[in-house]
This record gives C-alpha cells, sequence and structure tokens, in this order.
C-alpha cells in the first residue's frame, strides 16, 4: 500500500484548478457577508479530483485497527466485540433524532429505557441506584469522587480530602482524585500482586480521620482477584470513610460477584467497555456512577443532559441479547482465555506473578532478557504480522510489563493463532534480534521516535512554495 496516493497528506496531492464536484447554478441571489466575518485571505483547501480524494481516504481507512479487521488484546481496556445489533437498535430513527432539549413527554420511550437499564446495572453490581450523566469513565470517576466529598460535607466532616489509591491503579485514579480536590495516598502491592493489607492499616492508622475514601479496581491492572476486600472495606468503613470501585475491569466480574456484596459504595461502569461499544480515539464513551441507598443525594450536577445515550441504548442491547443466563458466562470465558495464552506462553516470557489471573495478565517481557530484546521491540514486531500491540510498560511494577486481555468472544483459532506469533517473535530474539529491534518492517511507516513524536507533534500542515 505504499503508492503515492497512500503516502502523501491531501494536501499534497492537490493540484490547482482541479475540481471534484460542482455546485449547481444559483438561483437565490447574492448576499454581502459582512467584513467583519470575511477572511483577509482565501483558506489553503485541498484542490484535488474526486477519483484521488476518495483513493485517498480509503487507503487511509484501511490503515486502521480494529476489533472487526483483527485480534485486539489491549489490556486494561477490554476492546470486545461490538455487536452489530447493537448498531442497529442505536440507529433506529426513534432514538437517533431525539433532541436532548425536547419535551420529556415527547421522549418517556427513551426514557423507559433508561430506568430499565439502571435496573439492569443495579442487579449486576449490587448497587442501588446510577446517574448516566457522565461522558466517560475519567468522568464518571470524577462524579463519584464528587458524590463521595458531597457525602462528607453533608455530615459536616470537612476534614476528609485524602484518597487511598494502589501502587497499581489506573493513571486516573490518582488524577481524578486531583482534580477533585483531594490530596492522595499511595497503598503498596505486596509480593503477591494485591494491596499490602498491613501497610494499609499504617496509612488508615495514620490518616484515620482525614481518609474520605479508597479507590480499588477488581481484577486489579495485573489482572488478580484482589481476595482482601472484605478486610479492606471493614478498615476503610471503620475509619469513616468510603470505597469507590473502579469498573474498568468489571468484565470478568459479570455473572461470578458483584462490587455491591463486597462493601463497595460508590462505582463507576465503562459501559463501552463492559457493554460494547465501539471506543478509541476519543469517544465514545460513558461512564454512569452507581451508588448505594442513600448516596444518590449527594450525586454533583456534571452535566444537564442523559449522558451519551447512543451509547446507553447499545449497551441495553447487549445486555437483552445475552439475556440473564447468558450474560453470567461474560466473566467466566474472559478469564478463561486469559488464562489459556498466560499458560501457553509463560515459558517464553516472564511471569512475575504465578497462578490463576482473571481477565488480563502481564509478563515482564521475554524470560531470555540477554538478547536485548525489550517489550517496545516484541510490540513493535507483532505489527509486522498483523496483530494490535498489547498495552505495554503498564502497570509500572515490572520494568517490561506487557499487558495482555484476549476478551470472551476471541475463539481458540484466533489465540492460538496469536500465541504462534508470540512464540514465533520469542524465537527472532534468539535468532536475529536485529530484525526484532528494528520493527515493524511491514507497515507504512517504519519505527519511529515515539518521545520526539510526543514532545514535539507536528499537528499542522505548512503549504509549500512552488517557487
Amino acid at each position: 500500500m505504499n503508492n503515492r496516493l497512500y503516502g502523501n497528506l491531501i494536501f499534497e496531492l492537490s493540484k490547482e484548478g482541479r475540481k471534484g464536484y460542482s455546485l449547481p447554478k444559483n438561483y437565490f441571489g447574492d448576499y454581502e457577508i459582512p467584513a467583519s466575518m470575511k477572511r483577509d485571505e482565501e483558506a489553503q483547501l485541498p484542490e484535488c479530483d474526486e477519483l484521488t480524494v476518495v483513493r485517498h481516504y480509503t487507503n487511509l481507512s484501511n490503515n486502521n485497527f480494529g476489533v472487526d479487521t483483527g485480534f485486539y488484546p489491549l489490556g486494561s481496556c477490554t476492546m470486545k466485540y461490538n455487536p452489530k445489533i447493537n448498531e442497529e437498535m442505536a440507529a433506529l430513527p426513534q432514538f437517533q433524532n431525539l433532541h436532548p432539549l425536547q419535551p420529556a413527554e415527547t421522549a418517556k420511550g427513551a426514557l423507559a429505557m433508561e430506568t430499565l437499564l439502571e435496573q439492569s446495572l443495579c442487579e449486576l453490581t449490587g448497587l442501588a441506584h446510577f446517574t448516566f450523566k457522565p461522558y466517560a469513565g475519567a468522568h464518571g470517576e470524577l462524579t463519584g469522587l464528587m458524590t463521595i466529598d458531597n457525602y462528607h460535607q453533608s455530615r459536616n466532616d470537612f476534614a476528609r480530602k485524602k484518597v487511598i489509591v494502589p501502587d497499581s491503579a489506573h493513571g486516573t485514579n490518582p488524577a481524578s482524585a486531583a482534580v477533585c480536590g483531594m490530596e492522595i495516598i499511595e497503598v503498596k502491592s505486596g509480593p503477591d500482586g494485591q494491596v499490602d493489607l498491613e501497610d494499609l492499616e499504617r496509612l488508615v492508622s495514620l490518616e484515620g480521620p482525614n481518609i474520605a475514601a479508597m479507590m480499588m479496581t477488581n481484577p486489579n491492572t495485573l489482572g488478580l482477584f484482589e481476595t482482601r476486600i472484605p478486610e479492606i472495606a471493614k478498615l476503610i468503613h471503620q475509619a469513616g470513610g468510603l470505597m469507590y470501585y473502579d469498573g474498568a475491569n468489571l468484565n470478568p466480574m459479570l455473572g461470578a460477584c458483584r462490587p455491591g456484596d463486597m462493601g463497595f459504595d460508590v462505582m463507576h461502569i465503562n459501559l463501552h467497555k463492559t457493554f460494547s461499544t465501539p471506543h478509541g480515539g476519543g469517544g465514545p464513551g460513558a461512564g454512569p456512577v452507581g451508588v448505594r441507598e442513600g448516596l444518590q443525594e449527594c450525586f454533583p450536577f456534571v452535566s444537564p443532559y442523559h449522558g451519551n445515550f447512543g451509547v446507553m441504548m447499545r449497551a441495553y442491547a447487549y445486555i437483552l441479547s445475552l439475556g440473564r443466563e447468558h450474560i453470567k458466562e461474560v466473566g467466566p470465558l474472559a478469564v478463561l482465555n486469559a488464562n489459556y495464552i498466560k499458560e501457553s506462553l509463560k515459558d517464553v516470557y516472564e511471569l512475575p506473578i504465578e497462578g490463576l489471573c482473571c481477565h488480563e495478565f502481564v509478563f515482564d517481557g521475554l524470560k531470555d532478557k540477554s538478547t536485548g530484546v525489550t517489550t517496545m521491540d516484541v510490540a513493535k514486531r507483532l505489527l509486522d504480522y498483523g496483530y494490535h500491540a498489547p498495552t505495554i510498560y503498564f502497570p509500572l511494577l515490572f520494568h517490561e510489563s506487557l499487558m495482555i486481555e484476549p476478551t470472551e468472544n476471541e475463539s481458540k483459532e484466533t489465540l492460538d493463532g496469536f500465541i504462534a506469533v508470540m512464540r514465533q517473535i520469542a524465537e527472532e530474539a534468539n535468532t536475529n534480534p536485529d530484525m526484532v529491534k528494528s520493527a515493524p518492517h511491514t507497515t507504512p511507516i517504519g519505527r519511529v521516535d515515539d518521545v520526539l513524536a510526543a514532545k514535539h507533534p507536528v499537528v499542522t500542515f505548512r503549504q509549500m512554495s512552488n517557487e
């Protein structure tokens, strides 16, 4: 695909005088545009014929990677297949053509759907009430923490401004707490990858009256089920704090257990992850927040509307499609797939924590470190074989973290193909390490300077003079 149309920007394909479309004859007369609204110079827009435009953007679209085109084992982000029936339901004109400002009495069907979705989520999580106003998972985290802050303020407990966050937490946890005006206290993980209960007890004894909440992800970012949650919840509640559940890893819990039953008071759900909506590139998303009975009175005002309704519609269609019986199979199948890959690769990739994982697991790079092939090299080489790379260098607990999450939808044949390629790369690292270190070789753009791209991104096109 390295042809001229594919490799250049649309501006570079521009030729003066080329046109791709002709407007119909003007029958409405001319109207003067106020000078204050006019440009000083004509906009520098590309001039291309229609065929060039079609080929250019079609080739660009073919370079996109998604769950509809290939295996996407992105750990910590549950990139599962999105059934097309969900898209059809969300595209029904009766829902798609709703306006957020139209009278409520004309949108009773949509409001009824929202109520039914809330009931379903309450049943699945063990919580009592949900608000759908947050527009994303991080927005949900902020909303949940604001709910907790409102709760403490309603009791005139103004000193509670500290949030305990595990060292394995998603980066949004401390970020959301900071945005909410709270102070972050980090609790360590033990050798088994779970929250170190002794370190937590120490922190609670030091900060008890100041603790607003503890944020936890379960399973945690190592893909491990936190087995000490009852003791942790008791410890935090006795200190006067609340338990917050980061719902990013809810997928393997479906059908297995419910956060509300464990002692969590507040949680957000990434509807676009657990309940299947295409996401990535900044959206779309939805982060509804659930609370135990009584805390619904503390929900903050974060949006004048009802959230991303299309995402909610897709989530409800997904729940209805699976039904009460089959939604219980989601979690166990996700766990099965992850453990199958882990056990099939742990002889060539370093597994820092042995034992059963949940939906995802973390390798610490290749087992043989003598080749100098890094996790980054493995990820880049995967692109040559047509796979999207897993999450790398997160969590920060290991130097060469490689986090893999297959989701419940993937077939054994797909998993076997991925396992074979990962083993092939491990073999290449021993027999031809330079090839792995210089990957990718088959993509339109080769190895880039990631640091330079992040620090000095080129986001605009500068028209070159023809002189």
